[in-house]
Order: C-alpha cells, then structure tokens, then sequence
C-alpha cells in the first residue's frame, strides 16, 4: 500500500490510511479542531492523489477501527455482500469513482456494488469528488421506503413538516402543522422535538398528532424526537407512533454518549413492527450530523466525513424508513462557513444514497455561523438536483424551539416548482383533494389555513 505522493517536486509521505483519509478531506474546522486535518493545500491534494491511487481491499485489509473493539465497524464488515465485493476488490478508489459518474442511469448497478462496499471504502470516493459529482452521482439513485406512505420516487421532493414550539404547546403546534399542510408540507413526516422528554409528554404529543392525522385522513406518518426508550414506553404504554426516532453516530463510544447501542436499535425495530402504528415494513427513522463523533470524545482519531460515512453503514442494518443528517447544526466548530456546510450536505447526502439509504437534509445554520438564508437556499437547490429524499421545513424558516435557521415551508414550495418535483403521489392526490394542489402546482386553496377549521 503506496502512502506517499510527490508534486512539484516535493514528496508527502502519511503514517497509515487513517492520516491519508483526514487529509483527503476537503477543509472542515472539525478536522482542524481535532487536529488530522491537511496543513496545506498541497498537503491535501498529495493525500487525495495517495487516496484515489489506493484499492478497495486496502481500506477493507486495514480497519480505521477495528471491529473487535467496535460495533459499529463489524455491523459494516458483516453486511458485506462477499460476492460482490470480490468483484470489485482490485479497483482502485479512482476507478471506483470513474464507474459511479459514467453509468448512464445507474440505480440497480449502483445499489448492487453498494453491497460491496464498506461504508471506509464510499467516505473514500467521496473525498475524490467535485461538488457537482457529489450532485450527478447522488441524483442517480432512487430509494423508495414505505412506511405508511412511500416516498422516495425520482422526480418527488418529500418534505418533514416540524411544528416545533418552546413549550410543546398543542394549539401552538396544530396552527404551525396546518400552516404547513397548506403549502403542501408533511408527506416525509410530521416530526415533533419535544421540550419535555418525559413519557407523558411524548404520549400527548403522538396523540395530538395522531388524531389531526385521522380527522383530515392526511397520508403521512407522525413521530416525535424524544430519546428511543422514551419513544418505546410511550407506544407500549398505548401511544399511537408511526415510527421510532434516534440519532445515531458513526462509533460505539459515541453511541453510547447517546444512550444506544445496536441492540437497543434492534429492539426499538421490533417494538416500531409489534407496537405501532405504521402500516408499512420501515418504521424507524434515524438522525445524524458531521462533527457529533468528536462532540462526544469518540472520534478514534478519524476525520468527520468517515465516521459520517459510517453512520448510514450503521443505519443499513436497520432499514430505515428516513435518515436524515443535520447540517450545519452543530455550528463553527465542525462547519465553518456556508461552503463547509454546503459541502457536507452534498457528501452526507451522497454517501446515505450510495449505503442505499432513503437519504434526507435538515439544510440549516445557527446564528454563530458564518452563514446566511441565501446559502441555505443555494444548498436546497444543489440537493434538489442531486434527487434528495425530503428536506425539513420550520415557520418562516426558524424553528422557535430548537433555536436554528432551517427551510421554510415557502421554501419547499418554490423549490418543488423551480426544479419541476412533486410531493410524494399518495400525499399529492390528498393536496389536490384539498385544492391546496392543482395540476401538479400550488392551488386555489395554498397558504389557507382556515382549511383545516371546523
């Protein structure tokens, strides 16, 4: 395995895989706060020469971490599909990327060379792309899940309707959810981050939502973002839940700092089948966010889009109905500026995709970043391209609660209609029932919450 590069006269030489890998990476403060990033430019591009110059079995034949003393590295290392891996061992990450930009369509042939991979050998390729090979790569690949509802569907843009209120305040909640509804938000989920993480609380915010769902026969599914053994309590205690929450990590140290391991995930997956209410096979829905690993000292020394990679390798073994990652949540410490942000959501996006997962993006920001709504936008428009599966929509943008800058619910509108995408089709006869859609455009009845008074 060749860890040295020479350019311009000048030779770079990297201890191991795990030093290549970091200083592959395109500049993340996170990387620099840990301290694996590149030093330089040239640095960098030596390390994304050694990189793309490697072979696939050598990332496999050298573990980042290995999976004796992690769960997460053997749940990547025992869903490698081993026929398929021995087809494609001896390319090199180059190659690799050569073959995910030039299949014409790509999805069947793409999901099949996922199964070969492991979730080292897509933060690999990732590293080696431009932005916009990120966009035509990711836009390739179609993953419908169903829970109540399917989504997923090339030319659909989904949407998360959260109704978020600093008091998990019912009435608040409903006037936000209706406002949502009635620009066509909602078909992803509508998903609730509770102030109170307590059993009750959960239960009386399932069964509010539960019950505006029954009323107005909306095709959607509800969930609220407590802790998962919160949320299991609440549903075996009665509670209607079409999913299961959790945010996941791309290490077992960093899981456990959550409160989670693959074991409780397992159950939670079998509590989300025998207990609720989601009439499809995915019930579950995980979370995530480049730079949550280091937040939590768990980071084994390895860069953030790795052990972003590693999550959705995590989350494969669980068949998620949506997984989405936070961007741009955590704040400057992980993602600086508007361009890290934006390329984090391309990267998190395409490697979600490439593991075959039903691949989401909360586009936001917090105050304290250096970036603004406009960038957030531009960012909606790259993932919207790239065929992202929903997107996560606020009031006006802000969510009042959690204190951060997301998509409005106008956002999502303009975005489906700029880029010719659709809601969800089940979510979209609804709208159009509702006269909130019509002839595959905002309608009549669009933005009139007194809809939903009666």
């Amino acid at each position: 395995m060749k860890l040295s590069a020479t350019l311009g006269g000048e030779t770079y030489s990297f201890r191991d895989l795990k030093e290549v890998m970091a200083k592959a990476n395109e500049e993340k403060s996170g990387d620099r706060l840990a301290g694996v990033a590149a030093e330089t430019v040239q640095e960098r591009i030596a390390a994304k020469t050694v990189l793309s110059e490697l072979l696939l079995e050598d990332i496999r034949n050298h573990p980042l971490i290995a999976p004796e003393e992690d769960e997460v590295s053997r749940i990547i290392e025992e869903d490698i599909n081993e026929r398929v891996y021995e087809e494609i061992k001896r390319w090199s990450v180059a190659e690799l990327r050569e073959y995910i930009l030039h299949l014409s369509t790509g999805h069947r042939e793409l999901m099949r060379i996922s199964r070969g991979l492991t979730s080292e050998m897509i933060a690999a390729v990732t590293k080696i792309m431009s932005n916009l090979d990120l966009v035509h790569a990711a836009n390739k690949i179609e993953i419908i899940t169903t829970c109540n509802i399917s989504i997923g569907q090339q030319g659909t843009l989904a949407s998360r309707l959260q109704p978020n209120h600093p008091t998990d305040n019912v009435d608040g909640m409903i006037a936000s959810l209706k406002d949502g509804l009635s620009y066509g938000i909602g078909d992803a989920v509508i998903g609730i981050n509770p102030v109170d993480d307590s059993v009750e609380s959960v239960k009386r915010l399932l069964h509010a939502t539960h019950d505006f769902i029954r009323e107005w026969q909306i095709p959607t599914q509800n969930c609220v973002l407590a802790h998962v053994t919160t949320q299991m309590k609440a549903i075996q205690q009665g509670a209607p839940a079409d999913m299961i929450f959790q945010s996941i990590a791309g290490t077992e140290k960093a899981n456990r700092s959550f409160g989670i391991s693959a074991e409780l995930i397992a159950e939670a997956q079998q509590v989300a089948k025998k207990h609720g209410t989601g009439t499809g096979p995915q019930g579950l829905y995980f979370e995530t966010g480049q730079g949550s690993e280091l937040s939590a000292e768990a980071h084994h020394g390895l860069d953030q889009v790795t052990l972003e990679s590693r999550n959705y390798g995590f989350a494969r073994r669980y068949d998620p109905f949506i997984v989405n990652t936070v961007v741009g949540f955590i704040g400057p410490e992980y993602l600086y500026n508007s361009k890290q942000v934006i390329r984090a959501g391309l990267e998190d996006h395409f490697m979600g995709k490439m593991h075959g997962i039903p691949m989401g993006v909360d586009i936001c920001y917090t105050n304290h970043i250096k970036a603004d709504q406009n960038d957030m936008e531009d960012l909606g428009v790259l993932l919207s391209a790239a065929g992202v599966n929903f997107i996560i929509a606020t009031p006006m943008g802000d969510d009042c609660m959690l204190n951060y800058q997301s998509m409005s619910y106008h956002d999502v509108a303009t975005l489906r209609s700029t880029m010719s995408k659709l809601p969800s089709p089940e979510y979209l006869t609804w709208l159009e029932n509702m006269g909130i859609y019509e002839n595959g455009r905002l309608g009549p009845n669009a933005g009139k919450i007194e809809l939903f008074n009666r």
